[in-house]
């Protein structure tokens, strides 16, 4: 089914209404009108960019940001001084996230990289409305279906066709006390191949590789570790037949990313010749995005990532839409500490949301001053401080800047 206006908002109307956020507006309510944004600020460090709103009040949200220091802030100055200014947000009330959210991404489009600062503003808009509110983020989305996220991460062996490289990998990975139940693997390697660069098409050879390392790896893993066969959009049409064929004997939990990114007919096409579970989604910008491959029923994941998706705004529509049509949604996750608090707020309240992706170091951020995430038993321990839980270390931020970055402007 071709995307149009029109269906579109039937599909989104098909929810009930105001049924995403009702909770959020009730509890808000009452503080309407009584902080005002005072300043929207960016900072790049060597490991993760983020941002920050200030108030009137004195309280500060913060959000993760994709993309770097002079982009972000060129991108906040377009917002609150280009031709539109009545739709910036400063001096407004923090807590009027909807409202604001309708600004930055439909009144005055904005697509691309500008999408991953706005994304993050309006995670910084949720911590705000948190610790203003004095409770999780979580519970400003409806409450908790979960208070410990299922978790899934990244691994890997030296050598993809050595069957003691796996069984190394395997030791590891089962003596790890985070305890992940489930890993990615990149196709690349076995591939010989870069991560990310289009190959046009793939042989009985390569297929061959592909079929015995990730033999291997399901050997050494056992029955217990489940294995995503992790792609970066390398694959053509042919060829993703083909390496679904080679991976259907392991029983993948998911076949990510194969193909192009964007919703087309291959998608539908894939669909149609594997009974291997597809997952795509972490390049999906706002619910429009979502919206063909849901319609299609071309997915049985997505994986939306925060940043990319319109932030905690527009992701929560996208797991909302996702639900109607009974697809779950797992948030793609490969960030740093601000996001992983964010998207654990938002896969704890989330009902259709079985897992998260996860580092394997996520719980050692060497940003936070506190309130790191607890890993246990391969799932992630939902905060319930105010907001989204986030807890910087100043000094360390500041003495982790890249070179010539100014200090929060």
């Amino acid at each position: 089914m071709r995307l149009t206006r029109r269906n579109f908002l039937q599909a989104a109307l098909a929810l009930p209404a105001g049924a995403s956020f009702a909770r959020y507006e009730a509890l808000a309510a009452p503080a309407r009108d009584q902080v005002k944004i005072t300043a929207i600020k960016a900072l790049q460090t060597r490991r993760l960019n983020l941002i920050r709103i200030d108030t009137d009040a004195g309280i500060t949200g913060y959000g993760p940001c994709g993309a770097n220091g002079p982009f972000a802030r060129n991108v906040i100055a377009g917002l609150e001084g280009g031709r539109l200014p009545h739709l910036g947000l400063i001096g407004k009330d923090p807590l009027a996230i909807q409202v604001h959210f309708h600004n930055m991404f439909y009144a005055y489009p904005q697509r691309g990289r500008q999408t991953r600062v706005l994304s993050g503003i309006d995670i910084a808009l949720w911590d705000l409305a948190g610790k203003i509110l004095g409770k999780p983020v979580s519970k400003l989305l409806g409450g908790n279906f979960r208070d410990e996220i299922p978790l899934y991460s990244h691994s890997g062996a030296r050598d993809f066709l050595s069957a003691e490289a796996w069984r190394e990998t395997a030791r590891k990975i089962k003596s790890d006390p985070r305890g992940f139940k489930a890993y990615k693997l990149d196709l690349h390697h076995p591939l010989r191949a870069r991560m990310q660069e289009y190959i046009p098409s793939i042989g009985p050879q390569e297929a061959g590789r592909i079929r015995q390392a990730y033999a291997l790896a399901r050997e050494a893993f056992g029955s217990e570790i489940d294995i995503i066969v992790h792609c970066h959009a390398e694959l053509d049409l042919p060829s993703a037949v083909r390496v679904a064929e080679a991976v259907e004997p392991i029983k993948p939990l998911y076949f990510e990313d194969p193909i192009a990114p964007a919703y087309s007919d291959s998608w539908l096409a894939l669909r149609r010749t594997t009974r291997i579970p597809l997952m795509t989604g972490e390049n999906i910008e706002l619910p429009e995005g979502a919206m063909p491959f849901l319609q299609n029923q071309a997915v049985d994941c997505l994986q939306p990532d925060l940043i990319n998706a319109g932030g905690i705004t527009g992701t929560k529509m996208i797991a909302d839409m996702a639900a109607v049509y009974r697809i779950p949604v797992c948030l793609h996750n490969v960030s740093g500490l601000a996001l992983n608090m964010a998207s654990q707020q938002w896969s704890a309240a989330v009902f259709n949301c079985p897992m998260m992706e996860c580092r394997g170091d996520a719980d050692r951020p060497e940003e936070a001053s506190g309130n790191a995430p607890v890993i246990r038993n391969g799932r992630m321990l939902v905060s319930r401080l105010p907001g989204l839980g986030i807890e910087l270390n100043q000094e360390y931020l500041k003495a982790n800047r890249v070179e010539g970055e100014p200090w929060w402007e």
